[in-house]
C-alpha cells in the first residue's frame, strides 16, 4: 500500500488532485522450486513482512497458514502506524526486527535497490542472508506459495490453486479484485464526485453480482477454499470496519446482505482466515494514517465485532473448506491476535 501498504499512489495519507491509481508491484522476482528467478525455496532463508492492517498482506498470512509454510517462513509484523519512513518495526523489542535487524522496511528495499524512488510495501518477502528485499509482488506471492512451495507443505495441505480450475479462479478474482478489493480504495481516495460515484456503482454492482453466485454454492470456484475465497474474504473482513464509513462505500454494509455476511463468516470461522485478522491494527491503521480522509485521527469505537461468531449456516450448500485435505493446526503462540470483539 505505497506509504501505507500496497496502495503505491503519492495521495494516500496525503491529500492530492489526482485520482487513486495502483502502481504495478517494482520488485517482482518469484521464489520458484527452481530457483530461475535466483531465489530458490529453501526453509529458513526468507522472512514474511506484513501490516495485519493490509489486506494484501493478509492474503499471504492466510496462504502461509493454510499451507502449513510457518516454519519454513518466518513472520515479522510491522507497527499498523507508519511514520515518514512508512512501514517500522517498534512493536519488536528496541524498534528493531529480531532476525531482519532493521528498523524499518525501507532498509531492506534500500538492500536491493539503492535510491528506490517508490512506496514501501508489504507483503514483502526478504532474503534474511543478504537483507535484501526479493518480492513485492502482492497477486503473485500467494500462488508461488501454493504452487512452488510444495516441497514445504504441511501434511494435509489443501490446494488452493487446484489446475482444473485455476481459468475459472483467475477470472473471479481479476473480476473481484478490479471491482471489489481496489474498488474500495478508488471509492475511498476519488476526489471528484463522478469517479466517486462511478466506481460505488461498480462496486456493489460486483458485490451483488457474487452475493448471488454465492447463494447456492459455499465457495466461489468448486466445492473447496481457493485463491478466490482469500482474495474476496480479506476486503470483506474489513469492509464494516473501514470501507463502508470511512472509505465511504455505505450504499449498504456487508452484515445486510445476507449471503455475503453468512459467507464471510464462514471463512472467518474457517481456521487460518479469522485467526490472522486483528480488527485493532485495521481500525487505527485507517483511521489514523490516512489523514487526508480523517484529519483529526479520531479512532471510531464500533462496530460491534461479535456477530463475527455467530452460526453461518453456509454448510448447508455442501463442499468441505479443505476437500480431503485438513485444517491447520493451533496458531503458533507468537503469531496469535486478539479474538473478534470490539475493535
Amino acid at each position: 500500500m505505497g506509504t501505507t501498504g500496497q496502495d503505491n499512489n503519492d495521495n494516500e495519507g496525503k491529500g492530492g488532485k489526482d485520482e487513486f491509481k495502483r502502481s504495478a508491484s517494482h520488485f517482482a522476482d518469484r521464489i520458484t522450486a527452481d530457483g530461475r528467478d535466483g531465489w530458490p525455496v529453501a526453509a529458513d532463508r526468507y522472512r514474511l513482512v506484513v501490516s495485519r492492517a493490509c489486506p494484501w498482506a493478509n492474503r499471504a498470512l492466510i496462504s502461509r497458514r493454510l499451507l502449513g509454510l510457518e516454519e519454513a517462513i518466518s513472520l515479522a509484523v510491522t507497527d499498523p502506524i507508519q511514520d515518514e519512513r512508512s512501514w517500522r518495526f517498534t512493536l519488536d523489542p528496541g524498534g528493531v526486527d529480531p532476525v531482519l535487524d532493521i528498523a524499518f522496511l525501507s532498509e531492506a528495499y534500500d538492500a536491493r535497490e539503492q535510491g528506490y524512488p517508490g512506496g514501501v510495501s508489504v507483503p514483502a518477502i526478504v532474503d534474511v542472508p543478504s537483507g535484501k528485499l526479493v518480492t513485492n509482488d502482492f497477486q503473485r506471492i500467494t500462488l508461488d506459495f501454493a504452487t512452488e512451495w510444495t516441497a514445504l507443505h504441511r501434511d494435509g495441505a489443501p490446494d488452493l490453486y487446484p489446475e482444473a480450475h485455476r481459468e475459472e479462479i483467475d477470472d473471479v478474482a481479476e473480476s473481484i479484485y478490479r471491482d471489489v478489493n481496489n474498488g474500495v480504495y478508488k471509492a475511498g481516495f476519488a476526489v471528484h464526485q463522478e469517479t466517486y460515484d462511478t466506481t460505488v456503482e461498480r462496486l456493489f454492482a460486483r458485490l451483488d453480482q457474487v452475493s448471488e453466485r454465492l447463494s447456492n454454492r459455499r465457495y466461489l470456484v468448486g466445492d473447496t477454499i481457493t485463491e478466490a475465497d482469500i482474495r474476496f474474504f480479506t476486503t470483506l473482513v474489513r469492509f464494516d470496519t473501514v470501507y463502508h464509513g470511512h472509505f465511504k462505500c455505505n450504499r449498504n454494509k456487508l452484515s445486510e446482505d445476507p449471503v455475503l455476511w453468512a459467507y464471510a463468516r464462514d471463512l472467518f470461522q474457517t481456521p487460518g482466515f479469522g485467526d490472522t485478522v486483528d480488527f485493532d491494527h485495521i481500525t487505527r491503521h485507517y483511521h489514523q494514517v490516512h489523514t487526508n480522509i480523517n484529519p483529526t485521527a479520531i479512532v471510531p469505537i464500533g462496530p460491534d465485532l461479535s456477530s463475527w461468531l455467530t452460526p453461518h449456516h453456509r454448510e448447508q450448500l455442501g463442499g468441505r473448506p479443505f476437500g480431503e485435505a485438513t485444517a491447520p493446526g493451533p496458531v503458533p503462540a507468537a503469531e496469535t491476535v486478539p479474538p473478534a470483539g470490539r475493535a
